[in-house]
């Protein structure tokens, strides 16, 4: 994540990511309306998305809430993908724990 010239490494997973937006854990406080670029590489696929935000909304110390903005289809179809997969795969565990 770069801002006004800083950079931060964040991790993004399901359930914190959707097509349109993500959840940021960060302790630094963002204004509302601050545009970001923003690299992050999908968890299970290891696909790297990069594309602008807009942040909508900031929890102090906890994190913010991102719009994206101007992202590619093709971003925005891998994010679809991931989110899908994390899905399928949280259903196969809890399958798997009733089992037991």
């Amino acid at each position: 994540m770069n801002y006004e010239g800083h950079s931060e490494e964040v991790a993004a997973r399901p359930p914190d990511l959707s097509a349109r937006g993500m959840f940021i854990n960060t302790a630094r406080n963002f204004p509302e309306g601050a545009v970001l670029n923003l690299k992050f590489l999908l968890s299970l696929s290891g696909v790297e998305i990069r594309t602008r935000c807009e942040v909508r909304y900031c929890l102090k110390d906890v994190g913010i809430g991102v719009e994206f903005v101007g992202i590619s289809p093709d971003a925005v179809e891998e994010i679809e993908r991931e989110v899908e997969l994390c899905a399928k795969q949280s259903k196969a565990n809890r399958r798997s724990m009733r089992k037991r």
